[in-house]
């Protein structure tokens, strides 16, 4: 009787310690749990925290874009400002200037028409803008100089590129009218040259010619010559 009874002892010794074992399982079983319980809990913030991340990133982006497509516009715009630079004035340095006196006699009803002609010899453009003058001396100092220029005309820039011409008339009369036939060409200033200032520049004496490059006389007979504007 007593082998049984230690035999129903240990038996229940060994019960006893397999419930207890059952237990410490289920209890780390819930000690599981509740460790993988916090990182669930914290995955939705950190997914907000990574997606307002990637939201700020991707607006930063998208203005930086913007911002240097707007500065590219502004440097193409000043680029463009730029390639009109400043032209240099046309001078005695840079051109030649030739006067070539009417082909034909004015009428009572029809100026004679002389030209002015301005060439640019340098290796590069110049303007013309403002007032050009034109004064024309008797060779014989008989008579007050003719003195105009063509600020009436109007003095608008022109550009000359190296090799290019502009020109301009100057209308007179070179028939006196009131005079007897034999005296009708006869002016009171008969000039073989002539003074010519391009705008802001130095007076340069031009020797007058016929349109064929022969000399000539800008024979003027009354105190009304009229100096155009220039065009190319």
């Amino acid at each position: 009787m007593r082998l049984r009874t230690a035999t129903f002892a240990t038996a229940a010794v060994f019960v006893a310690g397999l419930s207890l074992t059952a237990c410490n399982s289920g209890n780390d079983d819930a000690k599981t749990k509740d460790t993988s319980s916090p990182v669930a809990t914290a995955s939705p913030a950190s997914q907000a925290s990574a997606t307002s991340t990637t939201s700020s990133t991707s607006t930063g982006k998208t203005g930086g874009a913007h911002a240097s497509a707007s500065a590219t516009a502004a440097g193409s715009g000043s680029g463009s400002g730029s390639g009109s630079g400043a032209v240099s004035a046309c001078t005695t340095k840079t051109t030649t200037v030739q006067f070539i006196a009417s082909a034909a006699h004015a009428s009572e009803s029809q100026p004679a028409a002389a030209t002015v002609k301005v060439t640019n010899t340098s290796g590069s453009t110049c303007t013309i803008v403002g007032a050009t003058t034109l004064t024309a001396k008797d060779d014989q100092g008989k008579a007050d100089p003719i003195e105009t220029d063509n600020s009436a005309a109007g003095t608008d820039a022109v550009d000359l590129a190296s090799g290019a011409s502009a020109t301009a008339d100057v209308l007179y009369t070179d028939l006196n009218f009131d005079g007897s036939q034999s005296a009708r060409e006869v002016c009171a200033v008969q000039a073989s040259k002539v003074e010519i200032a391009l705008p802001k520049d130095v007076v340069r004496t031009v020797k007058v010619t016929k349109a064929n490059g022969s000399a000539g006389v800008f024979n003027v007979c009354t105190k009304d010559a009229k100096f155009g504007s220039f065009h190319s």
